[in-house]
């Protein structure tokens, strides 16, 4: 990072994918609220990182990967960098489906 100009566009990338995950935190939570989702999703748009803790539970995670084939890590870390606009829907439907009438911690 000795040259100015690699330096400034080496930061201008990471504002440039800080932002795009961050918004695909809001478009989530969005398309959740969209599915009909009644939990409040807010702890996941307050993080901040390329991962979001979701609040559910094994189970969900579990049922996630095998009927969905979403996968995440058990204690409910999704990775926001594999969410797209292509995706994204299908994403929250999935996660409305597994936590819809359930308990999720925040």
């Amino acid at each position: 990072l000795d040259d100015a100009g690699l330096t400034d566009q080496y930061y201008g990338e990471c504002k440039t994918m800080a932002s795009r995950i961050q918004s695909m935190r809001t478009l989530l939570v969005d398309k959740l609220k969209a599915a009909g989702s009644t939990h409040d999703w807010s702890h996941v748009t307050g993080q901040i990182g390329m991962f979001a803790f979701t609040g559910m539970n094994s189970a969900m995670c579990d049922e996630l990967t095998s009927k969905y084939s979403i996968f995440l890590t058990r204690d409910g870390r999704i990775s926001l960098a594999g969410l797209n606009d292509g995706n994204v829907e299908y994403v929250a439907n999935a996660v409305h489906a597994v936590t819809d009438g359930k308990s999720i911690t925040a």
